[in-house]
Parts: structure tokens; C-alpha cells; sequence
């Protein structure tokens, strides 16, 4: 690839023509056996004509500085080894530069990858990293923390508090519905929400999420109509108070069904602006960014190049709800 396009409004700059390299910035406690798993990537690179580059993560660094390290090497691929956290770490740090971004997923929950529709099997991974076509999506912006999946302030982000990390690494996204299952009742926060700086909206709800991606851990959509290369962020409005509340608003999840009340509203804004009364946690991509009482939410159309499984993603797929 000699240069990339703009596209839309932010835009992809890159005019110098890349390395033959990969670099892979790899979270080293989601990884079993890094001998073997360096092997395997250095086989399967060297027979598409490629180099390798393996960065390690540490406590210090995420991988974000990593990725800009690669991009200044002028890399020709970073595939983020992880989960959500790495990949949005790495998103941060190339968006709006050029350089593909690849994923191999390696983390509980794996939004990103999922959208993308990237498999888990280290082999599928790679070859679609290597061999699967480009395409542009968007970055969110949640209070200047950059996030390709979702970001949310409320219940969303004290169910992501509230999990552990060891039973993460042993039972998955079920690490998450283990961590929810103590956070289904209790008392709703009074909201208030601007879109794209219109007339405020008042509601009594348990979370608001925005979703650049729509999916929640497992896969389910909440927000079906979220596709990360729109220019927009969809937005779901969390008011269950109770089991039965859950229970309806699960259904509705698992049959994809687009019909909205009290207990599940969506919208879609470029500008999302959130205000709670009281002070609450607040998550972006699965990562707390520290509790707060407002988030404002924002879109970068275009600004990442990514490399997906298939020529049309998981969210050209979904169709109309059953």
C-alpha cells in the first residue's frame, strides 16, 4: 500500500510506503505459551513474505505506546494480541495514521474482534490479519478516551468493576453475567442526555451506554443497528429495575428485536452528552476511566483502518430481526 486515501472527515494520512513488517504488540498474561505462540506468527508471516516485530505489554504500558513505536517504524501491519483493552489501546495510538490494525483475539469479551468477525483460532486470526481485506471504520470518543467497541456510564461499568480478573481467565464473558447477577435490582438514576446538542432528554435509568460496535460480551446485540463505519454512535437507554424487567429486556436482546419502552431505548446522535445525578463508574471497551457524574461521547468518522475476517462484517450480516 503506497498511501492511503482520506476518508470522510477525519481522514487516514499516510504517504511514505511501509515495511514489509508485522509488529505485534502482544498482552503477555493472555498469552499461555509465547515461545510457541512467536513461532507459529513467524511461520505463518514468512510464508506471505512478511517480518516479524513482537512488543510485549507491561504494567506500565498497555500497548498504545507500543503501536506508535511500530507506526514510526513504519510498519506495514500491528496486530493487537489481546483483549478489548489491547486493541483499544492500539486503536488509540494508530488512529487517523494509516497503518492497518489486526486483531487476535485473546480476552474475555473480544467486541472488536467479534464485529469484525475474527475468529478466535490463533491460525484464523492471523491469515485474516495477513490476507483480509481493509476496511475504515470509526473511533468513539468518551471523554477523550478513545474506544472502538463501547462505552457507558452506570451499571454497564460497575458490572465491569465488580468482575474479576481470575475468573475472566477461567469462565470468559460468563465472568461478567457472574459479576451482574449481584447488580439486577436496585434504584435507577435520574439522567439527562443531549444529542447533537438538541433538547435535553430525561430519564430514570439504571445505564446509558454508546456503542460504536453494538455488541455486549457473549455477542449479544444490544444495539442492532450499530455499524462502526456509519459516523455514528448508537446509544441504549438501561432501565430494568428488577428480574422481570432483565428478563423482558434479555428476550429482546436474544431476538434482536428493535422495539423500544422504559426498560430499553435506543437513539443514535455524532454527539452524545450524559448527566446523572449522582456520581458513577464509568468503562470504555471494557477498561474503567474513572467515576464521574457527566460523559460526553463523540464520533472520529474514518479514523482507523482495520483488517476483518470477511468481505462483509458481522453488522452487513444481521439483517432485519426474526
Amino acid at each position: 500500500m503506497t498511501g492511503v486515501r482520506p476518508v470522510l472527515g477525519w481522514g487516514l494520512m499516510r504517504e511514505e510506503s511501509p515495511t514489509r513488517t508485522a509488529a505485534f504488540v502482544v498482552n503477555r498474561a493472555l498469552v499461555r505459551d509465547p515461545g510457541r505462540f512467536a513461532r507459529r506468527c513467524r511461520a505463518l508471516a514468512a510464508a506471505r513474505g512478511w517480518e516479524t516485530l513482537f512488543l510485549p505489554t507491561s504494567r506500565e504500558e498497555h500497548g498504545g505506546g507500543l503501536a506508535r513505536r511500530a507506526a514510526a517504524a513504519r510498519v506495514g501491519l500491528v496486530f493487537a494480541v489481546g483483549g478489548d483493552g489491547t486493541v483499544r489501546a492500539c486503536a488509540n495510538a494508530l488512529a487517523g495514521t494509516g497503518v492497518r490494525l489486526a486483531i487476535v483475539p485473546r480476552g474475555t469479551a473480544n467486541l472488536t474482534a467479534h464485529a469484525l468477525g475474527i475468529p478466535h483460532r490463533l491460525d484464523a486470526a492471523l491469515a485474516a490479519g495477513f490476507d483480509g481485506p481493509d476496511r475504515v471504520i470509526d473511533l468513539g470518543m468518551a471523554d477523550g478516551a478513545g474506544f472502538t467497541a463501547m462505552a457507558g456510564i452506570g451499571l454497564d461499568a460497575a458490572v465491569v468493576g465488580a468482575t474479576r480478573r481470575l475468573l475472566k481467565l477461567r469462565l470468559g464473558w460468563f465472568a461478567y453475567a457472574e459479576a451482574g447477577l449481584a447488580h439486577l435490582t436496585g434504584s435507577p438514576t435520574r439522567f439527562t442526555i443531549r444529542l447533537d446538542g438538541g433538547d435535553p432528554l430525561e430519564r430514570r435509568a439504571r445505564s446509558v451506554v454508546v456503542g460504536n460496535a453494538g455488541l455486549l460480551p457473549g455477542g449479544f446485540a444490544l444495539l442492532p443497528d450499530a455499524r462502526p463505519d456509519d459516523g455514528l454512535l448508537d446509544v441504549g437507554i438501561l432501565g430494568p429495575a428488577s428480574l422481570p424487567d432483565w428478563l423482558r429486556v434479555g428476550y429482546r436482546v436474544l431476538r434482536r428485536s428493535r422495539r423500544d419502552d422504559r426498560h430499553l431505548e435506543r437513539l443514535r446522535a455524532r454527539r452524545v452528552e450524559i448527566t446523572a445525578d449522582a456520581v458513577l463508574p464509568r468503562q470504555a471497551d471494557g477498561e474503567i476511566i474513572g467515576p464521574g457524574r457527566s460523559l460526553t461521547v463523540t464520533v472520529r468518522p474514518g479514523a482507523l483502518l482495520v483488517r476483518s475476517a470477511e468481505k462483509v462484517a458481522l453488522w452487513d450480516r444481521q439483517g432485519p430481526p426474526p
